[in-house]
């Protein structure tokens, strides 16, 4: 086999492969006999079919697929020992393969186009200056997380008299026009209405600072002026709605009321496990300790994408645009040529931080360790088990379940980038200057806007 490259320009060129008979017979001959060997035919025993009939019936398959592999192989080979970096996959020249031969042929011709990685430079120094935000933690943060757990925690009771947020049960029925209940009307018993979802501020407050057994005499339709909701309250399907009357009768049976938990032991004891806080005083120390946390992984997620950001913006580089368009539309699924140009900015982008991402690896011989998988998937296990509240699991149960997800390809492949990621970005820290400045919550998230 004979692979030499045909530079276009520094970012294009072509590989012409020719590939002779004894580059692929002897494999081609292989497959057949181990064909011969599991064919079941009608007429022969197992095994004993005529290498001929074998031949006559699989060889071209058999002889197209071994070309297509030897090529891919010694391609593959060829690029990895000239050290020639390509972007996507090699695409073959269509008009050439529409004109060969597979039965009369023995020798081959192929080409195939190749697009170029571009070389660079990485131009970033402590010229470049980025923000790392420190957020200052206020009253209403401490505030806002201990009423998230005060409400996570809560509980419904029973009340005497209704307010504007509680939820009430009891009987529902249709009214005709002197607002009497229809003998033959709709009738609901034991639904549940919520006071603060309705829509007429009239109505809304007609139903509060009730008691049980009371009745309260309302239309339907100005109440909920979606036909979802009257149908979710009258336990009927969607289409029926048109026919029901404007006015009901909702008779109370239970009054009940969200009632946020108290702060104190049972608390502590329910967010964070048996005695791990015990007054008033170390939960709010703890609290404290979850905003930083929380404040430091959003402000840290801004930094590395202000430097991200940084890198791809200053850094030169050009694409062999037109090639990769055309591999895009080839891989990638349903694509459209005019979906490929409107998301290609995009994909120009991520692409360039890719090859950013692999130089600085390479220069830094970054290596990424077992340790530091198994380490990782702990941390973003250990961070999804606190957002469900399961503080007190154990360093076993996170380890376990950590290796668990290592066992998915795709998983081990996320947590691998986002270590190569921030591996990298903590070097291109290093080269820039950084520097802290102070805002407020409300600051820091307008500069998301």
């Amino acid at each position: 086999m004979i692979i030499t490259k045909e530079n276009i320009d520094d970012l294009n060129a072509v590989l012409n492969i020719q590939i002779e008979k004894n580059d692929y017979e002897g494999k081609v001959e292989s497959v057949l006999k181990d064909y011969r060997k599991k064919a079941n035919i009608k007429g022969f025993r197992p095994g004993m079919v005529p290498i001929g009939l074998i031949r006559k019936m699989y060889g071209k398959a058999v002889k197209v697929e071994e070309i297509n592999k030897t090529i891919s192989e010694n391609i593959h080979k060829y690029l990895y020992d000239e050290k020639i970096e390509i972007l996507g996959d090699p695409l073959p020249k269509t008009d050439e393969i529409d004109n060969i031969d597979f039965d009369a042929q023995d020798e081959f011709k192929f080409s195939f186009d190749l697009g170029l990685a571009p070389v660079f430079e990485l131009p970033l120094s402590k010229k470049n200056k980025v923000d790392q935000y420190e957020i200052v933690i206020d009253d209403k943060m401490k505030n806002d997380y201990i009423s998230n757990y005060t409400r996570r925690y809560g509980d419904f009771i029973n009340a005497e008299v209704s307010e504007e947020k509680d939820i009430l049960k009891g009987r529902l029925e249709s009214l005709d026009e002197k607002n009497e209940v229809r003998a033959e009307g709709t009738l609901v018993e034991d639904t549940s209405l919520a006071i603060d979802i309705i829509k007429d501020e009239e109505i809304k407050k007609s139903f509060t600072g009730k008691k049980i057994d009371e009745t309260i005499d309302f239309n339907i339709r100005k109440a909920y002026p979606d036909n979802n909701e009257i149908a979710g309250l009258l336990r009927i399907d969607k289409d029926q709605v048109e026919k029901i009357q404007d006015n009901f009768r909702f008779t109370i049976k239970e009054i009940s009321r969200f009632q946020p938990a108290e702060i104190g032991p049972d608390l502590f004891n329910k967010i964070y496990g048996e005695d791990v806080v015990k007054t008033e005083d170390d939960f709010n120390k703890k609290i404290e300790e979850e905003i930083r946390a929380s404040l430091s992984r959003e402000s840290n997620y801004k930094l590395m994408h202000d430097v991200k950001d940084l890198a791809i913006d200053k850094t030169e580089m050009k694409f062999p645009e037109e090639f990769l368009k055309k591999w895009l539309l080839k891989v990638t699924d349903k694509a459209t040529p005019e979906q490929i140009d409107k998301d290609f900015d995009s994909f120009r982008k991520d692409l360039k931080w890719q090859l950013i991402k692999n130089k600085v690896a390479k220069d830094n011989n970054i290596k990424i360790t077992e340790e530091e998988l198994q380490k990782e998937a702990e941390n973003i296990t250990r961070f999804q088990f606190s957002q469900y509240g399961l503080y007190y699991a154990t360093d076993e149960q996170i380890s376990n379940y950590a290796k668990e997800t290592l066992k998915r390809e795709d998983d081990a492949k996320r947590i691998a980038d986002k270590i190569l990621d921030n591996k990298v970005i903590e070097i291109l820290k290093e080269i820039v200057k950084i520097e802290v400045k102070s805002v407020t919550a409300e600051e820091f998230n307008k500069l998301f806007e």
